[in-house]
């Protein structure tokens, strides 16, 4: 499968990194081990470099380091389950010596993701293929929602945006210049109720031969039992129009919010069956680390990230790549 949604740049150097990541990862969703390094360095630094270094310099594991490995842990937004679940085993591995505990992390940490699933996108070819897109106001969803669009519409896609949040006016802009930039279509009706514009954004997707549905929604977690009943009002509509065309509830996730994602997780996973999570605004956050909790909390695989501003920063996740770049 070929993306071909970066513009014919007649710069040499610029072709060569292209074709090396094209022939790394299959496809331009993909990004290289050494950019990933360069986006997760802080998060590296802090999930792994700080808790390492209370070890430097040590013959042996006592208890004084294991507790400075918990805070550091606890710190670079792990988790405290998981930082007391890999403490304790560490009290009880007597025989791990200082030189080993970066490889133990390294081995825990993909488990853990291993565990939560494939991070492959689902999709189908020759039918119609729903994204049910969910995550709090301000997490960067209606921006996820414009550059997925652009990516699949790339590739030669037929790409629908339903406007499912129809209180905020702005969003519903917003995704008309997002619809605009990506040549995607979008069904919107201001003030309407969000289950009927996705009921008409399937039967439009549906009908008109469309390869792509993606629907936005709100996230007004400050009205909580509201926001849950839109949201499932919203899935029992899909469910009863097009089951089996839904590929994934996908939670868009700010990595900057570290813990509180996980919070916010739990809320959205009350409303609909998550599927997976897209985190966003992950390069130059110390906090990626709630990527380690997700999975091994809410058994969700993390599958798009989000690496920058620009249109094209937009990228499939991969475990092994995350967790060679961390270490």
């Amino acid at each position: 499968m070929v993306f071909n949604f970066f513009k014919k740049d007649k710069d040499e150097n610029s072709q060569n990194i292209q074709s090396e990541q094209k022939e790394k990862n299959g496809s331009f969703w993909g990004i290289s081990v050494e950019s990933l390094k360069r986006v997760v360095s802080n998060t590296a630094q802090s999930l792994v470099n700080n808790v390492v270094s209370q070890i430097d310099g040590a013959e042996e594991i006592d208890d004084f380091i294991l507790d400075d490995m918990e805070d550091a842990l606890i710190k670079a937004d792990l988790g405290v389950g998981i930082a007391s679940d890999i403490v304790d085993t560490l009290r009880k591995r007597n025989e791990l010596k200082p030189s080993k505990v970066r490889e133990y992390l390294r081995n825990t940490f993909s488990e853990i993701l291993n565990a939560a699933g494939s991070s492959e996108l689902s999709y189908k070819n020759g039918e119609l293929n729903i994204y049910f897109i969910t995550g709090v106001n301000g997490a960067g969803k209606t921006t996820l929602i414009g550059k997925l669009a652009h990516k699949f519409a790339q590739e030669g896609k037929k790409v629908l945006i339903a406007a499912g949040d129809t209180f905020r006016a702005a969003a519903e802009e917003q995704l008309n210049i997002w619809s605009d930039r990506a040549k995607a279509d979008i069904v919107r009706k201001d003030k309407a109720d969000p289950a009927s514009v996705v009921f008409d954004a399937i039967q439009k997707g549906k009908n008109e031969g469309y390869d792509i549905l993606l629907i936005d929604t709100a996230g007004r977690l400050q009205n909580k039992y509201n926001l849950m009943q839109e949201l499932s009002k919203i899935k029992a509509v899909i469910d009863k129009n097009a089951a089996q065309n839904l590929r994934e509830c996908m939670l868009v996730l700010d990595a900057n919010t570290g813990q509180n994602g996980l919070s916010q997780a739990k809320v959205f996973a009350e409303a609909v069956n998550l599927t997976s999570v897209a985190l966003t605004k992950l390069d130059g956050s110390a906090k990626g680390g709630i990527i380690i909790s997700i999975a091994k909390d809410m058994k969700l695989p993390v599958k798009l990230i989000g690496v920058g501003e620009k249109l094209e920063d937009l990228r499939v996740f991969n475990g092994a790549d995350f967790i060679e770049a961390l270490f």
